[in-house]
């Protein structure tokens, strides 16, 4: 691997890492000058790389560059001088004796709290998944603009503002109290569903699907269950689920990044391994004494994995999601129970529901009209693939719908 593809690629995975360890050290209301160093460190491998060529251990070298820039862009902060060295610094200890623990252990521990920081209530959603992917997951400012359709300086001023919570609401890193680990706990699952969501379909990127996104999702959500406290049944829902719906990434999507329907993709491309995963994850979920919309969706997931039709498949999905909209209304959870309810019951009991649905705004409420007028009414058909048209932002999907609108005429 070149350095013009190395240097990218451990930015994305030790960035991330030095970020949260510096801030586990010196406090979080210091995450700026912490990602400043990760940043400088990451300059200097460009630099020096260059010149002298990679080093025989790169991340090793990383490390130790972040642990000598930490020592000299804290020795300079007045800050540190005057307030944060006597709280860190016992008897007589220099600011060179204080240990920056890279370990792996230390980082995955690090990178633990940072996710529970970073998901602290306190923040907007939408800081807390800006922060997600800027602290956790090393992405860009620019990354993360362009995958909410949105510009670099409203990025930065979201990030800004979570940064101001850590410091004027003095949030710490550290794992919850036991008193506090449910309610945290489902602050931390809720973002990392909407991570894996905004990958999975994606509304603001113009692929339809973002494998990167949902992968970092999954390693996040590896973090919260490799720690016995957070090891939680929904945790480990929520990670079947993933399982479920990336053991069929491969045939989402043809060779020109169109989205692929599921009754129309390749089962022999579907992930076997990802499926036993699930599975996995899915009993061990069954621990816990409550059933919440992870448990509800994993398990329509795994029905939805299955390469086998049975023949009450549709029924059995029809009537989980009967009990997810009882646990947890939303539009599109309707909307996706009467695709369901179409393979159960028939095309013209579906329609009836779904015109119910107030998502008219939605490019997926009309592509599922369109699906459900198929062999009924043409016209109709083609009104709602004209409106979809007209609210995707996803030019694969433009491409997707003006085939099938062009397969009306034909």
């Amino acid at each position: 691997m070149s350095n013009q593809e190395l240097i990218p690629h451990l930015f994305r995975t030790e960035y991330s890492k030095i970020v949260a360890v510096l801030c586990k050290t010196f406090g979080l209301a210091h995450i700026a000058l912490a990602e400043d160093i990760a940043s400088d460190t990451f300059l200097k491998a460009t630099e020096t790389w260059g010149l002298k060529g990679t080093p025989e251990h790169p991340k090793a070298w990383l490390y130790q560059v972040a642990k000598n820039k930490a020592k000299d862009g804290f020795r300079r902060e007045l800050l540190f001088r005057e307030k944060i060295r006597p709280s860190l610094i016992h008897s007589n200890n220099t600011l060179d004796e204080i240990a920056i623990d890279l370990s792996e252990p230390n980082i995955k521990d690090s990178q633990l709290q940072m996710l529970f920081a970073v998901c602290n209530p306190l923040i907007s959603v939408e800081g807390q998944i800006a922060m997600a992917l800027r602290i956790l997951c090393g992405f860009g400012i620019e990354e993360i603009a362009k995958a909410f359709l949105s510009n670099k300086e409203t990025i930065n001023k979201r990030l800004q503002r979570a940064k101001e919570k850590f410091r004027t609401q003095k949030i710490t890193l550290e794992i919850p109290s036991e008193k506090e680990m449910e309610g945290r706990m489902n602050n931390v699952l809720s973002v990392l569903y909407l991570l894996y969501n905004e990958g999975y379909y994606s509304t603001t990127s113009e692929k339809s699907l973002r494998k990167e996104l949902c992968i970092e999702a999954m390693r996040l959500a590896y973090l919260v269950l490799n720690y016995p406290p957070t090891n939680s049944p929904q945790a480990n829902a929520l990670m079947s689920l993933f399982c479920f719906h990336a053991s069929r990434f491969e045939a989402r999507t043809n060779e020109q990044g169109e989205q692929v329907m599921y009754a129309e993709q390749n089962r022999a491309e579907w992930n076997q391994e990802l499926v036993q995963k699930g599975r996995e994850f899915l009993h061990k979920s069954s621990n816990g004494k409550v059933i919440t919309e992870y448990h509800l969706e994993a398990i329509i997931a795994y029905h939805h994995a299955q390469i086998e039709e049975s023949e009450n498949k549709w029924e059995h999905i029809l009537q989980l999601y009967n009990q997810l909209l009882q646990l947890k209304y939303s539009p599109i959870i309707a909307l996706n129970r009467t695709y369901a309810l179409s393979k159960a019951r028939g095309k013209e009991k579906a329609l009836t529901e779904a015109l119910k649905i107030n998502l008219k705004d939605n490019p997926l409420y009309h592509l599922l009209l369109a699906e459900l007028y198929t062999g009924i009414d043409p016209d109709l058909q083609r009104t709602h693939l004209e409106a979809a048209l007209q609210l995707t932002t996803s030019e694969h999907e433009r491409q997707t719908i003006l085939r099938k609108i062009a397969d009306l005429d034909s």
